[in-house]
């Protein structure tokens, strides 16, 4: 039985064709590389109902994943996260049907586990003794984790105000860690250099290889098997580099090919923060590509990316399935995340806060209907970022009592 139906690699920008079988960055355009699958054969292959009775996890996609030898796939359950509804949420925003694809309660706490799934595999597989990236944190603690589990090293260097809790993930699995006095520009300036100099390591910045991408896909996918192999009208995905809202663009128009779903493709939205809003601003200039964001800052540190590689390609996607990209402020993101977790009992990460801060300005844009079908895309775990939530809480005294409620 074929596992995997690659075929090859190609450019984003030009479609030159690159050999899938060897490690591989960018192309020589210096854009993105994607992988193609054999998507006639994946058809005669497997329906889906047989990806039905597989385990739920996202290698329950391994025709259209890049992992060729099973035996090669490094795991640690990621996938198949729950798509849930929020009524209440739904009622305060002026929705009647809103879903949360929670990415919280996946493998390392964020939707970043699987790209490191995917590429760490992927990586193995192709022959890496080792992987090094820049990361603002949640990606480069993942990709310590499943490197370890691979029996890969790990080279991750972030910007000094990165969470700390992502800098003790990468510590206790073993990284070689470093902290970058600047933004994680200036922390892939020092990978790439880095890199340079030791034998058999890849460098896996985003999208300068070609298989995080594939990893988070897997999120397409799975909204559409959730709603019984159909697709919702409007996703909003917090975006920063990219790769989560490009690869749902990806899977979607794969999933077409593959006669798996029918009809229009959902509304794709990009939400930024204000403070670090360069596809936002390409979108409403017209333009094909962002320009660098100057003193990126947000609360929403996931999505603190100046200038993307993929740039071109989430406009791309929200473009050509009729969406539009959105900047909301640190205060109106913090704001829904306490609503949410009042209104609905999830904790969510400001990233994913972002986009819930985004309902009311895209309701009263008219971007949303009332009675669109909503899913909002959650990249993490609230509890990974503890210093977005003041807690001031009153000490009573042994003999004190607890104040009466009216």
């Amino acid at each position: 039985m074929t596992f995997s139906f690659l075929s090859h690699l190609e450019c984003s920008r030009t479609g030159e064709r690159y050999d899938a079988g060897v490690l591989q960055g960018t192309s020589a355009a210096g854009a993105p590389l994607l992988a193609r699958y054999d998507l006639g054969r994946v058809r005669d292959a497997v329906t889906p109902d047989d990806i039905a009775r597989r385990e739920p996890t996202l290698w329950r996609y391994h025709e259209v994943l890049p992992v060729r030898d099973p035996e090669r796939v490094v795991s640690l359950g990621e996938g198949m996260t729950p798509l849930l509804p929020l009524p209440a949420y739904a009622r305060r925003a002026g929705l009647n049907r809103l879903l949360m694809k929670d990415e919280g309660l996946i493998p390392t706490g964020t939707f970043k586990a699987r790209g490191a799934a995917v590429g760490v595999s992927r990586a193995a597989e192709l022959g890496a003794r080792g992987v090094a990236m820049p990361t603002n944190g949640n990606a480069g603690a993942a990709w310590a984790l499943y490197a370890a589990r691979a029996g890969l090293g790990s080279l991750i260097a972030m910007p000094d105000d990165a969470p700390p809790i992502t800098m003790a993930e990468c510590r206790v699995a073993g990284a070689e860690l470093y902290r970058v006095d600047g933004l994680i520009g200036d922390a892939g300036r020092l990978v790439g250099a880095a890199v340079g100099e030791r034998d058999g390591y890849q460098e896996v910045s985003t999208l300068k290889e070609p298989y995080r991408l594939e990893g988070k896909k897997t999120m397409g996918y799975e909204i559409a098997e959730q709603l019984g192999w159909r697709m919702p009208d409007v996703i909003l995905y917090p975006t920063g580099g990219g790769v989560g809202i490009i690869g749902i663009h990806k899977a979607l128009l794969e999933l077409k090919e593959l006669g798996w779903v029918t009809g229009d493709l959902p509304r794709l939205v990009a939400v930024q923060a204000t403070g670090c809003a360069p596809i936002v601003e390409a979108y409403e200039n017209g333009a094909e590509e962002s320009t660098p964001f100057p003193g990126a800052r947000t609360v929403a540190f996931g999505i603190t990316v100046p200038k993307a590689l993929g740039d071109f390609l989430v406009l791309r996607a929200v473009r050509e399935t009729g969406g539009t990209a959105v900047a909301v402020t640190d205060e109106e993101l913090l704001a829904a995340q306490t609503e949410l977790a009042e209104l609905e009992g999830a904790f969510i990460c400001p990233e994913g806060a972002a986009c819930f801060a985004a309902l009311g300005t895209l309701r009263d844009g008219g971007h949303l209907d009332a009675d669109d079908e909503v899913v909002v895309l959650n990249t993490g775990a609230g509890v990974k970022y503890p210093e977005t939530v003041r807690v001031d809480v009153p000490l009573l005294a042994k003999d004190g009592r607890i104040p009466a409620r009216g």
